[in-house]
C-alpha cells in the first residue's frame, strides 16, 4: 500500500507515558489496561482506536505515550495525562501484519517521504506527531498476523 497525506484536526485523549527500551516493550503493553481503566472509572468512551505516540528515541530507549482518544479534552491526574494530537498534515500508511514487522512498514514509509521529498516534523530529535494506531479489535481477531495498524507522523508545515 502506497503512503498518502491526510489533513487531520486535532483530537483530544488520555495516556500513560514511559520511557523504556524495546527488550522492556512489555512494561509499555501494559500500560493499555490501565489506561482503559481509568477512561472507564470517568465514564469516558475511547473515540478511536488505542495509539502510541513516539516523541523520541535516545540510545535505545524510547519516550512514548499509550493513549486513547477522547470526543472531549480529559483532566488528568498525574499518572494518566491529558494530550492533544495536534491537527496538520500526516504522512499515513496501513500496516497489515504482526506488529513485530512494523518496522517493515516504517522503511516504506521512510523510502517514500525520501522520494517525494516529504519532511517528518522533528526538531532536536523530538517528533510532533508520529503515531501507531491500532485499528484491530484482539477480543474480535487474536491472530496477530491478521492485525492492521495505522501508522500516521506528522509532515513537517
Amino acid at each position: 500500500m502506497e503512503p498518502k497525506i491526510e489533513t487531520r484536526a486535532a483530537q483530544p485523549y488520555a495516556a500513560i507515558a514511559i520511557s523504556a527500551p524495546l527488550s522492556e516493550w512489555g512494561r509499555v503493553n501494559a500500560l493499555i489496561g490501565e489506561v482503559y481503566g481509568w477512561l472507564a472509572e470517568r465514564g469516558t468512551t475511547p473515540a478511536g482506536p488505542l495509539f502510541y505516540r513516539y516523541h523520541a528515541v535516545r540510545e535505545d530507549v524510547l519516550d512514548v505515550e499509550v493513549g486513547v482518544p477522547v470526543a472531549e479534552p480529559v483532566e488528568g491526574d498525574g499518572r494518566v495525562i491529558a494530550g492533544t494530537k495536534p491537527a496538520g498534515d500526516y504522512a499515513v500508511l496501513l500496516h497489515h501484519g504482526h506488529p513485530d514487522q512494523i518496522r517493515t512498514s516504517f522503511a516504506v514509509l521512510d523510502a517514500w517521504s525520501e522520494r517525494e521529498g516529504v519532511e517528518w516534523d522533528v526538531v532536536d530529535g523530538v517528533w510532533a506527531g508520529r503515531f501507531e494506531s491500532y485499528l484491530t479489535d484482539p477480543a474480535v481477531e487474536p491472530d496477530l498476523a491478521n492485525w492492521d495498524t495505522e501508522i500516521a507522523y506528522r509532515v513537517r508545515p
